[in-house]
């Protein structure tokens, strides 16, 4: 197991920002594969689970660092919804299909599913609602999910039709690590109200500001609860790790910095057809500014860079010349056509015979 320190490396290397979130991850991941470690060498089960709660809106990278975690553990990974579950018995997908997905992820084999990682994406939308029915989309699920987080043994099929009737492979959930996330529209607001309570005197005429990122960080178990989450459910969710909102400069980076960008991928497209792809930085900031007015965070930049590059992709044919193709901020604003230019043709040089 490498340290949290080389873990957040790897994690930088695809994520921008978030630095304080993953650090908490780091250390969590890190702290529960030592407890599986130490388990293995001894009889008593050593420290308890530390499943994790990722707070943040859309598109800030929580599914993002979920998965890159898995690569850098080299573990089974599944995301599942949590939306489309219900409370069994009622017409909806049973919570029980998150580890028939894992164990599909790990191949088959039950062994490695059971120590594998569970990312519950929209997990605030199933909090408790206050209803004269049955709220089968909320506390009933959140009842349900509470199982597979503390341990059980799950029968799960196997999903395979080359099999057959093949009989349920038993998976335990104990050495699973489960991380939930959410945007939790509100808590904020939540957390800001008791902050403010316990203001005194003069500073409790300062309201505090619900919108800042740095409020969400002091999150307590009770919040959670006071936003419509069960107390048992909470108490399995010890370590909470904050995003917060990708501004500008974020969105700029995340376009290509990491060694997977965007860009890197349209310029590897564009260098199968002999064309040098290039942009100004006021391209990448028109494009970031147009996926800020989108509100879907990181995950809305594809779509905005897409829209730009269809034109110039459906133009663009294999030339002998090597051409240089700069998107500028008109191409991007505007729709203007890019800049081309050609490479010089490097020029024979003639010798003569000996």
């Amino acid at each position: 197991m490498p340290p949290p320190t080389a873990i957040k490396q790897r994690l930088d290397e695809h994520v921008i920002g978030q630095e304080r979130a993953k650090k908490v991850l780091a250390v969590a991941v890190a702290n529960h594969y030592k407890r599986l470690a130490w388990k293995r060498r001894r009889s008593d089960p050593g420290p308890r689970k530390s499943n994790v709660l990722m707070v943040g809106p859309s598109g800030s990278g929580k599914t993002l660092l979920a998965e890159t975690l898995a690569r850098v553990l080299e573990v089974p990974f599944t995301v599942a919804d949590a939306t489309r579950f219900t409370e069994a018995g009622y017409s909806g997908a049973d919570v029980d299909e998150i580890l028939a997905d894992l164990l599909r992820a790990a191949g088959g084999d039950a062994v490695l599913a059971g120590q594998g990682i569970v990312y519950i994406d929209e997990i605030d939308k199933i909090a408790r609602r206050e209803s004269r029915g049955r709220d089968i989309a909320g506390e009933g699920v959140q009842q349900a999910l509470l199982k597979l987080l503390e341990g059980r043994l799950v029968n799960v099929p196997r999903h395979d039709r080359s099999l057959g009737d093949a009989d349920p492979v038993p998976i335990d959930t104990t050495d699973v690590l489960f991380i939930c996330g959410g945007a939790f529209t509100g808590l904020e607001s939540i957390v800001g109200r008791r902050l403010q309570k316990r203001r005194v005197g003069f500073e409790a005429a300062a309201p505090v500001r619900d919108e800042s990122e740095e409020v969400l960080w002091e999150v307590t178990p009770g919040d959670l609860v006071q936003f419509g989450m069960i107390p048992e459910l909470v108490g399995r969710l010890p370590v909470i790790a904050v995003l917060q909102p990708l501004d500008l400069a974020a969105l700029v980076d995340i376009l290509t910095q990491p060694s997977d960008s965007l860009v890197s991928q349209y310029k590897k497209l564009f260098r199968m057809d002999r064309v040098t792809l290039r942009f100004t930085s006021g391209a990448l900031r028109a494009i970031a500014r147009r996926t800020l007015a989108l509100g879907t965070g990181a995950r809305g930049l594809r779509a905005v860079l897409e829209s730009v590059m269809v034109e110039l992709m459906y133009e663009t044919s294999r030339s002998r010349r090597h051409r240089i193709v700069e998107v500028t901020e008109g191409v991007v604003e505007l729709g203007a056509a890019p800049v081309v230019s050609y490479k010089a043709r490097k020029r024979a040089v003639s010798r003569s015979p000996r």
